[in-house]
């Protein structure tokens, strides 16, 4: 890669920085949920509620799960969520990711730096072996993002998740840890 490409990369990168999620964005939260509901539409259903809100806060105090807010560096805006759940240990060392943008930061290639940063701190420091998204076929814009990211399809799963009150077919996309550069990996 040339300096040049590196350079690109690191200014890119500091567009975004990562925020564990808690209480404090709750407000901002639900707004941008509100104002995503088109973006959103049968992809992700997130908590669209404070009750809803404060529920996913609780769950997020099990050791299977962490969940990142993507704040813009410029103005702190959330940008996006990135959830790591089913976090298995023991031999398997794996675990699930989900992630959506708010409007109107989709599209901006945030959410690939913000995910990058997530997948960084996975296999770094919750030192993970394997992430697994799991995208709706019709999803391209997601598909593009793990593709862009360096996951591998597995294969399709019919009926495999319940959104929005249909169940709906997903495609399975893995990372292993040997296969993200270790240059990336961050011990932050």
């Amino acid at each position: 890669m040339a300096e040049r490409d590196r350079v690109a990369g690191r200014e890119a990168a500091a567009r975004v920085g990562l925020e564990r999620v808690s209480a404090r964005r709750q407000q901002e939260f639900l707004a941008a949920v509100r104002r995503s509901r088109s973006l959103h539409g049968r992809w992700v259903a997130p908590p669209a509620s404070a009750p809803a809100y404060r529920r996913y806060l609780a769950s997020l105090r099990r050791p299977t799960r962490a969940a990142f807010f993507i704040v813009r560096r410029d103005s702190s805006e959330l940008a996006g969520v990135v959830n790591i759940s089913e976090i298995v240990r023991g031999n398997f060392q794996s675990a699930y990711l989900g992630y959506y943008a708010f409007t109107p930061h989709a599209g901006q290639g945030l959410m690939r730096e913000g995910l990058g940063l997530v997948i960084d701190q996975a296999f770094a420091r919750l030192r993970l072996h394997r992430l697994e998204a799991n995208i709706q076929p019709a999803n391209k814009a997601s598909t593009r993002l793990v593709r862009a990211l360096g996951f591998r399809h597995e294969g399709r799963s019919p009926s495999y998740l319940k959104i929005a009150n249909r169940w709906r077919d997903h495609d399975r996309w893995a990372l292993l840890a040997d296969d993200w550069p270790k240059s990336r990996r961050t011990k932050a």
